[in-house]
């Protein structure tokens, strides 16, 4: 296959090159900023349809793994912001590939998509922008993409690993807090969790499968304190993790919705509510478990 990979230089799109050139198909590599390995600079948040129809052309399938990232708070209102992330560029470049001949894509998204299906009672995407573009993202990039193109969406949790200089974006704060003397406290609750590597033999494998599919991708579940102990272990500093009471979470959280709105600022998680998600075990079914041990080791690296 030839394969047109959208955020190619980031922590998964670089695995999924990487992965792509092993199994002897051929990636061509888009990113917002030229550099070594990136085939064409391209900024998918202003790229036309006419632009993509131009990269696509002579590609079996696409991969976007590009968007705007859930941590970013600008200025209210976040939707459009978040619509012009996610869900526009998937949109273009969808039909870009559908009148170009694609067979095939996949759309990296969101595991919150998975539970707004398992569980319509919580509203997610109707109490959570960022929730709700990821969810659109699927749904109108499959519109776009026509009964012709499949197109697999990859509903992602916590993903660690590494691939050169990029680490996961949210990595940057937890890797700081853990080798500080700061106590260590985690709510209850936990995640599902993979790694970059796997992610990517999944967008692979759907892309040989040209499968349609929404696909959790898991390796792992884990509770938030087991989460950060494994981390503060894996960096040198190992202590015990204490409970963080659930009132405070709230508390705390509701304060950070509050501040928000006097900055004139919104989240695309909104903190008020976000605490009853962050509360839950946010865990997939896993069919063959498997210990990311390895790659939080990678994540975190001891402390010289």
């Amino acid at each position: 296959m030839r394969i047109l990979v959208v955020g190619a230089s980031g922590l998964v799109g670089q695995h999924i090159v990487e992965v792509l050139r092993e199994r002897e198909h051929s990636a061509t590599a888009v990113a917002r900023t030229a550099r070594a390995g990136v085939d064409h600079a391209v900024d998918a948040v202003t790229a036309t349809e006419a632009d993509w129809r131009d990269l696509v052309a002579g590609h079996d399938g696409v991969v976007f793994a590009a968007g705007a990232d859930d941590r970013d708070i600008p200025r209210k209102p976040v939707y459009p912001l978040f619509h012009q992330g996610n869900v526009r560029p998937v949109v273009r470049l969808l039909t870009a590939a559908r009148t170009a001949g694609a067979t095939r894509a996949v759309v990296l998204g969101s595991y919150y998509t998975h539970f707004n299906r398992l569980h319509p009672d919580w509203d997610l995407a109707v109490t959570h922008p960022y929730i709700r573009s990821r969810v659109e993202q699927a749904r109108a990039g499959r519109e776009a993409a026509g009964p012709n193109l499949p197109v697999a969406v990859l509903e992602l949790p916590f993903v660690f690993g590494r691939a050169a200089n990029r680490l996961p974006n949210w990595s940057g704060p937890l890797d700081k807090w853990v080798r500080s003397r700061s106590p260590l406290l985690a709510p209850t609750g936990g995640s599902a969790t993979t790694t970059a590597r796997r992610v990517a033999e999944t967008a692979v494998q759907a892309l040989e499968d040209a499968s349609g599919a929404d696909i959790p991708v898991v390796e792992e579940n884990m509770t938030w304190a087991t989460m950060i102990s494994r981390i503060a272990t894996a960096t040198g500093h190992p202590r015990p993790v204490r409970k963080l009471p659930t009132g405070v979470v709230r508390t705390a959280l509701k304060i950070t919705g509050l501040a928000h709105s006097l900055q004139g600022k919104q989240s695309g998680l909104v903190p008020s509510k976000l605490a009853d998600l962050m509360l839950q075990n946010l865990f997939l079914d896993i069919e063959t478990p498997r210990s990311i041990e390895t790659t939080i080791h990678e994540t975190f690296p001891p402390s010289p």
